[in-house]
């Protein structure tokens, strides 16, 4: 039986999740104990391969749009994968950190037990944030959801010996869980009201029904309030900075990189595509996000500016950037040519985000892995010791600053630009001052850590590994190439934009 080329990546992380485990014995009676990692490695690298197999084909088809469904389980009651743009967009960005985070874990995992656990989970939570991203109705949707949802819960948790990690792996459940269910409640309304949980069906049905207004308002805020939780908005946000700190740093990194940006495609997805054709005020919805966003830069910022532990302030720095990707969100809600930029920027950020956040978590975990510590006064000058960890720390600390040529300053640049085009003027200031906070404190990190001489516990720490070195070294060419020849990168988020803005051939299906 031919698998459909849609499905075909998930199929293949969820085929290698299931075979670590006996590829992990095979190994040890072949006395060849890396052979776990050098499987998982493959199975991301041909899950990527078809990526690019799937990009191609949408590229070359009518309404450059995928879609399948199972036989006899069609829509508008039917599982229905469907595929354009976006989804094509998101699903590179978690397989590809995915991949680094593998390639990084050889050398950073090593000390650990039970590491098929760790592989199995880590494959299984890149098959389910691709399934998110390619799912065409609720239910599809959920279950991926929860996929990825339960394994990031356990990875938080996977140094099950230590406290802190079990402390804030729960803190996580417990606020992940309810998040979820409120973006069920919300789906179990919109059934109840259309009939189907597939997409395009539940789009054309609420386009020509009359619903109560407030019901609306009520489905949004759910939707918003489940999916802000899952990505660290505040008020919602206090899980992220107990379980980026807690997570074996290449999960801080998929966490921070990937992870929290499902919540960001959820609200997209749903919002400009389900429920746009809806008659409501969405000036209410537009000024509600931005307020909630400038809420969430402000607070993550001045929390990163009182943190000495590293992966803590990488935590809040997240927090706030999400800040700034909601804001490109309510701005991408306005509609038109103003809402395409808006959106644009907004997942330009997010590309950026993931690259930079995912090398800073890196970099992080080489100086931990080396020095046995978070704190920051502890590690001062740990960068004399470790020059190329120290350089591309650098890179990645002035890149999500905005200081340009990097990546971070063209998209945090269009997002300010985006906001004070859609009128929003005091919400660019806002942005712009919130950027100047985190350029302060990065420009500690990098005092604490490059500038300053070493203290005796550094003296004897020795550079990263190989291994390594190597993800975080393709992340910082990214971060340079991106800020010097910005345009294909560009093109490529303004095409998921505009599939998301314009779902006519999305909602035909």
């Amino acid at each position: 039986m031919e698998v459909p080329l849609l499905l075909q990546p998930i199929l293949i992380l969820v085929v290698s999740a299931v075979l670590v485990p006996p590829i992990s014995l095979l190994g040890k009676a072949l006395k060849f104990e890396r052979l776990r990692e050098v499987f998982t490695i493959a199975g991301f690298i041909v899950a990527f391969y078809s990526l690019c197999n799937v990009y191609l084909k949408v590229s070359t088809v009518e309404g450059h749009l995928l879609s399948y469904h199972f036989k006899g389980l069609g829509p508008p009651f039917g599982v229905t994968f469907i595929v354009d743009w976006l989804s094509v967009f998101m699903a590179f960005l978690f397989c590809g950190l995915g991949l680094m985070a593998a390639i990084y874990s050889i050398r950073y995992m090593e000390e650990d037990t039970g590491l098929d656990k760790y592989y199995t989970l880590l494959l299984t939570l890149v098959a389910g944030l691709v399934g998110v991203s390619f799912a065409g109705d609720f239910f599809n949707f959920f279950v991926f959801w929860e996929t990825f949802c339960i394994s990031s819960y356990v990875l938080v948790t996977f140094r099950i010996r230590k406290w802190e990690p079990v402390e804030a792996g729960f803190k996580y459940l417990i606020m992940g869980t309810f998040g979820s269910l409120l973006v069920l409640l919300a789906m179990s309304y919109l059934y109840g009201l259309t009939g189907t949980l597939s997409f395009p069906y539940i789009a054309k049905a609420l386009s020509t029904a009359t619903v109560n207004p407030v019901l609306l308002y009520f489905l949004i805020g759910l939707l918003l309030t489940g999916f802000g939780i899952c990505a660290a908005v505040a008020p919602f946000h206090t899980w992220l900075p107990d379980a980026h700190p807690a997570a074996p740093s290449p999960i801080s990194a998929m966490l921070s990189g990937v992870v929290i940006k499902a919540a960001v495609y959820g609200i997209i997805r749903i919002l400009a595509v389900v429920l746009y054709p809806v008659s409501i005020d969405w000036g209410i919805i537009v000024l509600v996000v931005a307020i909630f966003a400038t809420l969430t830069m402000t607070v993550g910022n001045v929390m990163a500016l009182l943190q000495d532990d590293i992966k803590r302030l990488l935590a809040f720095s997240s927090v706030a950037q999400m800040g700034y990707i909601m804001l490109a969100v309510s701005v991408g809600l306005v509609g038109g040519v103003i809402g395409l930029y808006g959106l644009t920027a907004g997942l330009l950020h997010v590309m950026n985000h993931a690259i930079m956040k995912g090398l800073l978590f890196l970099c992080a975990g080489a100086l931990l892995h080396a020095a046995g510590t978070r704190n920051l006064r502890e590690l001062t000058g740990i960068g004399h010791k470790m020059p190329v960890t120290a350089v591309v720390l650098a890179v990645g600390a002035l890149a999500i600053s905005g200081i340009p040529p990097f990546n971070g300053f063209i998209s945090e640049l269009a997002i300010i630009l985006a906001s004070i085009n859609a009128g929003m003027g005091i919400f660019a200031a806002i942005m712009l001052a919130n950027i100047i906070i985190g350029f302060s404190y990065y420009l500690k990190l990098l005092y604490i850590l490059v500038w300053q001489s070493p203290t005796e516990r550094v003296r004897s720490v020795k550079e990263a590994p190989i291994s390594m070195l190597f993800p975080m070294v393709i992340l910082m060419v990214l971060c340079i190439i991106i800020g010097v020849w910005p345009q294909p990168f560009i093109g490529f988020a303004s095409q998921a934009a505009e599939a998301a803005l314009n779902p006519t051939t999305y909602i035909r299906i």
